[in-house]
């Protein structure tokens, strides 16, 4: 393997990465060489996960450590896990995300907007406060947060999830800016329609599949591995120029 996108002798950790975009992330990052913790609210998950992982990497490259994103202590029991066994934390990629409510904004109830919110959002500031300190004291380091194209556009179904995304992506720019002179670099990916048990009331009702297909420039949904090669290159040397940014993948679907 050549260097660029090596990532051996870092250690990731990612959040919601039992299943989906996270898994995938964590899969790859650990073929290429990382050490990775893999985090959801289940441990059974997280462990079937592991154990998958090691399997197609051939190494013990993936530990568990479950966690609800809603919680700031078991976000912290996360972060000192991590801490406690590697000793430092080179990548971290804010995966998790929820969102209870389907269907226009004049119908949210607060508690489903709070949710929303607190978890795609809120819980990513706080396992970033926990975790960058040290990056920044070593000089180096990668945070990735998971947002979406929501977050670039509008919509009638899916709209405070459409916000907690936007917020992603200014959290992205300000961090990048204050950790910029210390070495860490902080960005965005975000994803178009990818064919997850979480977008599942999307790519499953079809009228929004064939008009998000019918809207791309591919004609397809995508798949969650095509989202991790990604969160490689934000980790690895090859993505060491790349700060606040919010990358779209997206099959074209919000150029057409």
């Amino acid at each position: 393997m050549g260097t660029l996108f090596d990532l051996t002798g870092q250690v990731a950790v990612i959040t919601g990465s039992s299943r989906g975009i996270g898994k995938a992330i964590a899969h790859r990052m650990a073929e290429h060489g990382a050490s990775v913790v893999v985090s959801s609210r289940k441990a059974e998950a997280c462990e079937a996960a592991v154990a998958e992982i090691n399997a197609a990497v051939g190494r013990e490259a993936a530990v568990p450590c479950p966690a609800n994103i809603s919680s700031k202590e078991e976000l912290q029991a996360l972060a000192d896990f991590a801490m406690q066994r590697f000793g430092k934390v080179d990548a971290l990629v804010c995966n998790a995300a929820s969102n209870p409510y389907f269907g226009p904004m004049a119908g949210i109830a607060d508690e489903q907007f709070m949710k929303i919110l607190m978890n795609n959002l809120v819980s990513n500031h706080w396992l970033i406060q926990m975790l960058a300190p040290q990056m920044r004291e070593r000089g180096k380091g990668s945070i990735t947060v998971v947002s979406s194209i929501g977050g670039l556009k509008a919509s009638t179904v899916i709209g405070a999830y459409n916000i907690s995304k936007a917020a992603d992506l200014q959290l992205v720019r300000n961090l990048a800016a204050e950790f910029g002179s210390r070495g860490v670099r902080v960005n965005a990916i975000c994803p178009g329609l990818i064919k997850t048990d979480f977008a599942r009331a999307l790519w499953e009702n079809p009228a929004i599949l064939e008009q998000a297909v019918a809207g791309s420039c591919l004609k397809r949904i995508g798949m969650p591995d095509e989202i991790a090669g990604m969160a490689v290159f934000l980790a690895s040397e090859a993505g060491a120029f790349t700060t606040g940014q919010g990358l779209v993948i997206d099959g074209g679907a919000t150029i057409v």
